[in-house]
């Protein structure tokens, strides 16, 4: 790695309504390094990228590209520029094809048409280059999502991105998927791209990177190399105090079977069974986790309990109550809380307020309304309380939930769903994209719910939270309980039977 420097951002300011977001934010990028950007949700992080991207313009400092001092009013100035950027959220063409994707706006064209023999070439010439194993031809609604990640950066390579920003590479992706990421960006930094790397997840950036810029409240903590820093020393300077990385809990109590799930199918979208006959309980004042690669049925379990998939057969009940063919309405009735794991798809109207989302779901009942009646000033208030509770930041009760960044977004999914104070609380992915602070307040309210007497059903794809959380553990494959477990159990053992490698009755 050269010390030439490719970028430098030097003192900038970035203000919104009632919010500072960038405070004199100083940072640079040298050829050929994997620099990570780090900090709470909320930290600048996000703003600092799409000023560089050109999607903001600054209120004050200076960026310098090798040397020169530029300024972008447009994401195409900056990609003109050499800078490539890998949203947290694909921006993807799902009915178009890997080239297509790729292409677009650059295409190689035969007179008016778009050449798609050139273009699948060129595609699948870059995608050998690099290693990135992705069909050309196939469509992005029928690839992982490991690879539409790969698509994404081949766009901006197509582009010929020097510096590739990539938010949040790892948030959607099994530990083998990111394993192949790492692998992927070892390869482009050999061939001389910078790369800037946001993440929460602090192992994987001291895997990954060689320097590491902290931001906290929007302002420049420190710039270290990531050999000597630690786990705990990156929390620290991100949160400005000591953080528990482990769940402290005592043993659980559980007592009445809450939800029970029996002979359960289901089939998705395009009629394919992806729940095979799985049956489990939950009782009162556990939490139970279930892990599992994803794509095995678990989006599809979630979904049927919660009332958005239609249940082929088997019963699933509430405190003894059937709810086997209920409406998503009717399963909230009943007192299931649901924090999903795609919070903009099935959480959030992003064009709602804040207080809009939070009563989503009881904006007809008190004390929000009566007799028909809307009380907006109680919404508002309310949206206050669980704001300053879940330490939801980027505006108040009247700010768009689109204007948040994904983290604080789910923060205010987490803080309407407990706040319904349901009997049964399902947490898919919960604590995806949320900083270290936020993972350890989550993980303690989770905990003090099930010691309340709530029944939790922990989906995560991060075996660390479920072997952390859970006072059971349910193992699923290709649609099937294939182990549970309650003592002592290693990650490489329930890894072994993620993957098919070990089945086990399930008790």
């Amino acid at each position: 790695m050269s010390d030439d420097l490719v970028l430098e951002m030097r003192n900038i300011r970035k203000e919104f309504p009632g919010v500072v977001a960038n405070d004199g934010v100083s940072f640079d990028v040298r050829r050929g390094e994997v620099h990570a950007l780090l900090g709470e949700n909320g930290a600048g992080k996000s703003t600092l990228m799409n000023i560089l991207y050109g999607l903001y313009r600054p209120d004050g400092g200076e960026i310098r590209l090798a040397g020169k001092s530029v300024s972008f009013s447009s994401a195409r100035e900056a990609i003109q520029s050499g800078i490539g950027m890998v949203h947290q959220h694909f921006m993807l063409v799902p009915v178009m094809t890997v080239a297509e994707n790729v292409v677009l706006g650059s295409e190689p064209r035969s007179g008016v048409l778009l050449d798609e023999r050139v273009a699948e070439k060129r595609v699948a010439d870059m995608a050998k280059t690099f290693r990135f194993a992705v069909d050309p031809g196939a469509r992005i609604e029928d690839i992982t999502v490991g690879q539409q990640q790969r698509v994404e950066i081949m766009k901006a390579l197509y582009r010929n991105a020097d510096i590739l920003i990539l938010d949040e590479p790892t948030a959607v992706l099994t530990p083998q998927e990111a394993s192949d990421l790492f692998e992927i960006l070892r390869t482009l930094q050999r061939e001389g791209l910078s790369i800037i790397f946001i993440s929460h997840k602090l192992n994987e950036v001291l895997e990954i990177a060689d320097r590491i810029t902290v931001l906290r409240r929007g302002k420049t903590i420190e710039t270290v190399p990531s050999e000597g820093a630690t786990e705990a020393s990156l929390a620290r300077a991100m949160v400005g105090r000591e953080v528990l990385l482990r769940v402290d809990k005592e043993p659980a109590q559980p007592t009445d079977v809450l939800l029970e799930v029996r002979d359960l199918h289901v089939r998705d979208d395009r009629g394919i069974e992806k729940v095979r006959g799985v049956s489990f309980d939950v009782r009162a004042g556990e939490i139970v986790g279930i892990a599992g690669v994803d794509g095995n049925g678990q989006t599809e379990l979630i979904d049927a309990l919660a009332g958005l998939q239609k249940i082929e057969s088997g019963t699933v009940e509430i405190a003894g109550h059937a709810l086997t063919h209920a409406s998503a309405r009717a399963a909230l009735d009943a007192g299931i809380g649901h924090i999903p794991e795609d919070r903009q798809r099935r959480g959030l109207v992003l064009e709602f307020s804040i207080a809009e989302n939070i009563a989503l779901h009881d904006y007809a009942k008190p004390p929000d309304a009566k007799w028909g009646w809307l009380f907006p000033k109680r919404m508002v208030q309310r949206a206050r309380t669980l704001i300053r509770e879940f330490d939801v930041r980027g505006g108040g009760p009247f700010t768009r939930a689109g204007g948040l960044s994904g983290g604080n977004q789910q923060k205010l999914v987490a803080a309407r769903e407990i706040a319904r104070d349901p009997s049964v609380l399902i947490a898919a992915q919960p604590t995806r994209g949320l900083d270290v602070g936020a993972i350890e307040y989550l993980h303690r309210r989770l905990v003090a719910e099930r010691d309340e007497g709530r029944a939790i059903l922990l989906v995560s794809l991060e075996l660390e939270e479920i072997l952390s959380l859970s006072d059971r553990i349910l193992v699923i494959y290709e649609g099937r309980i294939v182990g549970e477990h309650t003592g002592d159990i290693t990650e490489e053992e329930i890894g072994l039977e993620m993957l098919g490698g070990r089945e086990t009755a399930a008790a």
